[in-house]
């Protein structure tokens, strides 16, 4: 991920353990394009240690699929990667697109040299971003 357009603050899941929250900054060109109006959660739920995070393999794998998706979406900006979710047996990725139809292409392309991965997709309208502004406040800012 590029540097300096990234931050991670802690938040914690309704059951009480820790989630590491890692939101995008940056995002007006796609936020102002009213096109990018769909936002899609890929989660992937692993097995958790006691704080119910990844254990080393999982969380390299994880890293390694992040990578691929981040490449793809470059390639081919028709899709953001706005924010990442980690912790309590689960990851996940939150983008916003313009079309479910061509991300879900892409990420089959981004994927397809990786072995079977147990991710779901959710997708929903959010043409005003509420759902990243809401990401957003958990931000910590520091002068």
């Amino acid at each position: 991920m590029e540097n300096g357009t990234w931050w991670t603050a802690p938040t914690e899941s309704e059951s009480g353990k820790l989630i590491l929250v890692t939101g995008r900054k940056n995002v007006e060109k796609f936020r102002s394009n009213p096109r990018f109006n769909i936002r899609v959660e890929v989660s992937w739920k692993y097995e958790g240690d006691a704080k119910g995070m990844p254990d080393k393999e999982t969380s390299t794998l994880m890293e390694e699929v992040q990578e691929a998706l981040q490449k793809e979406f470059h390639k081919d900006p028709v899709a953001v990667l706005t924010g990442i979710f980690t912790g309590d047996s689960q990851r996940d990725w939150i983008f916003y697109t313009l079309s479910t139809h061509i991300f879900g292409r892409k990420l089959n392309e981004a994927l397809e040299s990786f072995p079977l991965l147990p991710l779901t997709i959710y997708t929903e309208n959010d043409p005003s971003w509420e759902e990243y502004d809401e990401m957003s406040e958990a931000e910590i800012k520091l002068d």
